[in-house]
């Protein structure tokens, strides 16, 4: 019995062999069998519409239309979209561009302003394209006023008209009241204080050149310091990092000496190029610091690195100093080390702070009530966003009025 049951199994083995490889045949024969298979058909894009782009110097058409669904979809080859355009609408028309897919919008800023255009747009598959229907036609031009900038036209009046508004009434004898700045204030202090102690002044543009708007604005106050030095009889030194600034600097205090009826006391040798070189000016000065031991020093200008190092040598021979500069990374130096700074626009306001005339005095506090109207502006639409998030629920219209404050003075 033991025997027969094991004769039996290679014959079931071999019938199993026979039906895989019958198996094996018929799938090969029906792999060949042709298929017919049914594709969806290519969508094209929709919607599409072409216009002349709004607020701008002609010589563009926008087109826009609706995204395929095959645009939805990762992975798929779809590749974007071509534009094309003709002349006429008989025409061939010739590709002028392409869209990557995900846009539905592209600009022709290849267009001539009067001529009439048509257009189509041409979803690009990986089997092929599918066109959409042709629009014009449509033709581009140029606008005379850019709606979009109508906030800087409206503050543009509103600063010109602050500004004349003032001014008339400084003309008219009214008195227009400025903040204290506590820096031009102590001029006459400070030059009062060194010509007690019989030693000079000193006064540093640092390196400023004349093309520097703050330069400029510490002109003035070098005017200021060399008129009441001429008054008092104290030597005034200005050694000077830029040559040109230097010889505006020359015309400055003499024409102050002359103001002040002391031309005699005018020497251009106190006011020496000393070099262009940033460490190198420093040491200079610092050189002619620690000789002449000045009882006032003025550092007005633009500084740098430099400026500690100038600043910390004034303190340390006991001169009383006065700063004044727009550049924010030196302004906490010399906050330490100075006993007065003047900050940012301050040093622009020291021209009309030191001589009030009705177009200056006028033209800062124009200035300053635009700046605080727009300040306000500013505080309100931050209110009215910060509430609107709050209470998006209750009042949505929050929301949208913060939007478009915001697309109305930012974005635009």
């Amino acid at each position: 019995m033991d025997k027969g049951k094991n004769l039996k199994l290679p014959a079931l083995f071999c019938k199993g062999w026979v039906v895989l490889l019958v198996v094996f045949i018929f799938s090969i024969a029906f792999s060949q069998i042709p298929r017919v298979v049914v594709s969806e058909p290519l969508s094209a894009p929709n919607g599409l519409k072409a216009y002349d782009k709004p607020n701008d110097g002609g010589s563009t058409i926008v087109l826009k239309w609706q995204i395929v669904p095959a645009d939805t979809i990762a992975g798929n080859g779809f590749v974007g979209y071509e534009i094309f355009r003709a002349e006429h609408r008989d025409n061939d028309f010739e590709n002028v561009g392409f869209a990557l897919r995900g846009s539905g919008v592209y600009e022709d800023q290849t267009t001539i302003d009067g001529k009439d255009y048509y257009y189509y747009v041409s979803a690009v598959y990986p089997e092929g394209a599918a066109a959409s229907d042709y629009i014009g036609p449509v033709q581009s031009k140029a606008q005379w006023f850019n709606l979009a900038r109508l906030n800087v036209l409206i503050f543009t009046f509103l600063i010109c008209f602050l500004i004349i508004w003032y001014i008339e009434r400084a003309k008219k004898g009214e008195k227009l009241f400025i903040r204290k700045i506590a820096g031009l204030d102590a001029i006459d202090d400070a030059v009062g204080r060194a010509t007690e102690m019989g030693r000079p002044i000193l006064f540093s543009f640092g390196l400023s050149s004349i093309t520097d708007v703050v330069a400029i604005a510490a002109l003035s106050i070098l005017s200021k310091i060399a008129k009441k030095s001429a008054e008092y009889q104290t030597k005034l030194l200005v050694p000077n990092y830029d040559p040109i600034l230097m010889t505006a600097a020359q015309e400055t205090v003499k024409q102050s000496y002359t103001e002040a009826g002391r031309p005699d006391l005018y020497n251009p040798t106190n006011m020496p190029f000393l070099t262009a070189d940033q460490f190198g000016y420093a040491a200079g000065v610092d050189g002619i610091m620690l000789r002449e031991k000045p009882g006032a020093v003025f550092w007005q200008g633009y500084f740098y690195a430099e400026a500690l190092i100038m600043s910390e040598t004034g303190h340390s021979i006991g001169a009383i100093q006065i700063a004044g500069t727009t550049a924010i990374t030196q302004l906490p130096f010399f906050i330490a080390s100075c006993d007065y700074t003047m900050i940012g626009e301050e040093m622009f306001a020291a021209s009309c702070y030191l001589k009030p005339e009705p177009q200056m005095l006028g033209s800062l506090k124009g200035e300053d009530t635009a700046k605080a109207i727009i300040l306000a502006i500013f505080v309100i639409i931050v209110i009215i966003g910060t509430a609107g998030a709050l209470l998006h629920k209750s009042l949505p219209f929050l929301n949208t009025t913060f939007e478009y404050l915001y697309n109305w003075f930012i974005v635009q």
